[in-house]
């Protein structure tokens, strides 16, 4: 399946990617809440290695499906068993995906959130970051994590099992709608992600959460200061309107 994406959408992504990363998943749930998407966030898939403070990723989706296996797993038997496998493994969605993703995207899997499945290990996940992937997202377990681990792309996961993908799950579609843990993905959604988890955006609800978001990051951090140096929260969270007024005055800033 071909996936469609403009020059104007490209231009769009470009010019919020910068802002949008001065974002942290809170804040941006909480803008988009406010706007009536409730279910943009991935449940309970983390970060299988901690990004740190303010290490935020942001990206176009490319979504790749999974179903539970319908029949008997094929085992090596011979060689014929063998051939079948590989040339079906070369022609899979997952693979037909990986040899197609473009530099900045996001690689998305909906592993139904199988826990007896690897979906990728450390091989899969190198050829993805040569091909400049930001990150992979599985809705489902990775495998292989010491080596994932070292390859430095950063993977987000709902745990771990040492089986390949193949045992319980296979790829049959890719830049397709997914469900990601809770939160529908279309291909061309934008991903934020750090260390608390992912969300999901359609592109116009990104640009709101770019153009609103750093200015409420830095509001709070300032409160943070004003709550460390004593203030009481009674003031400043939320900030009273005198507060607002301080905050304005000492930093220069609109408070929104």
């Amino acid at each position: 399946m071909a996936f469609s994406w403009s020059q104007d959408e490209a231009d769009r992504l470009a010019a919020i990617k910068e802002p949008l990363a001065q974002v942290s998943t809170a804040t941006a749930f909480a803008l988009c809440n406010q706007q009536g998407w409730r279910n943009t966030y991935m449940h309970g898939l983390l970060p299988i290695q901690l990004g740190g403070l303010n290490e935020r990723i942001v990206g176009r989706a490319r979504t790749v499906r999974y179903l539970i296996r319908r029949g008997p797993e094929l085992f090596p038997g011979d060689p014929e068993v063998v051939e079948r496998a590989r040339q079906a493994r070369r022609t899979s969605a997952e693979i037909a995906l990986i040899e197609s993703i473009e530099p900045g995207d996001i690689f998305c899997v909906d592993a139904l959130g199988v826990q007896t499945a690897g979906i990728i290990g450390d091989i899969l996940a190198t050829r993805l970051k040569t091909r400049g992937t930001l990150a992979a997202i599985v809705n489902g377990v990775v495998r292989d994590v010491p080596f994932l681990k070292s390859v430095g792309l950063p993977v987000f996961s709902a745990g771990a099992h040492p089986s390949a993908s193949g045992r319980d799950v296979i790829p049959v579609d890719f830049d397709t709608p997914a469900n990601m843990a809770g939160c529908q993905v279309l291909p061309g959604d934008i991903i934020l992600a750090d260390d608390e988890g992912v969300l999901a955006m359609p592109l116009a609800l990104a640009e709101l959460v770019a153009a609103q978001g750093p200015a409420k990051e830095a509001l709070e951090m300032w409160i943070r200061g004003k709550v460390e140096r004593g203030g009481s929260i009674l003031d400043y969270y939320p900030p009273s309107p005198a507060k607002i007024a301080e905050y304005e005055h000492e930093t220069g800033r609109a408070a929104h």
